[in-house]
């Protein structure tokens, strides 16, 4: 039987602002892709042409492909217009485009002072009008489980992915979010949204404190999920996302040293179950 190969990647302005030293970092944990979230400091929507292509230009020169634009899409309060995040969507298409992957993770806003409920329609708006162009466009929209957006716990997520009900809209799992929202990830979400997994964001976190960890040290329920993932025939991205040395609104940061032992982690993980990481 071959051994399952899974594609490593990572955040890489969690371990620097310049992609070069991102790149450098990756490789030596075993990683063949990376996820761009900003280079220079900036938000990858808010690169400019001369930009990206000079982004292109460092991974491609150092042999590294882009597993997805960590896009803030959705990462805004409901309230504000559609467009508003249609146009943010379309830089962060431009940007997949020009460093060729068709993978952008979004989230499904924040809506302070209000329940799910209440604002319910307005988010399925939202997210429809996103997959749209996301399918006249050629890209895959990973939705991204997150503390205090509408698509927090499993079964709003649930929701959003059978509601809009597009093939371009998919779902990046992250456990240690899961977590910090006082749920069991793999416990009480996988077997309903595993059918719509598409990628794989790797941190874990402790229930006492929401504090995030290292994978396999929480209580992420890591191991059940990579077996399931394995038993499932998963052979798609598994991308590092340590948060462990700081994290605030827009992301987190980890530095060489913390992302490098996040990796480690991750990597005796897989170890465990008998899945390659490349």
């Amino acid at each position: 039987m071959t051994q399952p190969t899974w594609e490593l990647s990572g955040f890489g302005d969690e371990i620097d602002a310049d992609p070069a030293v991102q790149v450098a970092v990756l490789q030596a944990l075993g990683a063949s892709a990376i996820e761009v979230r900003s280079a220079w400091g900036v938000n990858v929507v808010d690169l400019d042409d001369d930009q990206l292509a000079g982004l292109h230009r460092v991974f491609e020169e150092r042999g590294q492909t882009v597993s997805a634009i960590a896009s803030p899409i959705g990462k805004v309060v409901v309230d504000r217009p559609v467009e508003h995040e249609v146009e943010r969507l379309g830089r962060a298409i431009a940007a997949a485009h020009a460093l060729g992957t068709t993978n952008i993770r979004i989230f499904s806003f924040y809506f302070d002072g209000r329940t799910a409920d209440e604002v319910r329609d307005v988010v399925m708006v939202r997210m429809r009008a996103l997959a749209d162009l996301a399918e006249r466009e050629g890209v895959t929209l990973l939705h991204e489980n997150e503390k205090d957006i509408y698509g927090d716990v499993p079964e709003r997520v649930l929701d959003i992915v059978e509601s809009v009900g597009s093939s371009s809209l998919r779902l990046a799992w992250d456990n240690a979010n899961y977590v910090q929202c006082g749920v069991r990830p793999f416990t009480d979400g996988w077997e309903q949204l595993a059918p719509y997994v598409d990628y794989l964001q790797v941190k874990d976190a402790l229930a006492a404190d929401a504090s995030v960890v290292p994978a396999g040290e929480g209580d992420g329920e890591l191991l059940e999920t990579l077996t399931a993932l394995r038993d499932a025939g998963y052979s798609g991205y598994a991308s590092l996302e340590p948060h462990l040395t700081d994290v605030n609104s827009l992301g987190g940061f980890s530095g060489p040293a913390a992302f490098g032992r996040a990796g480690r982690a991750f990597r005796s993980l897989t170890d465990q179950i008998g899945v390659t990481l490349r």
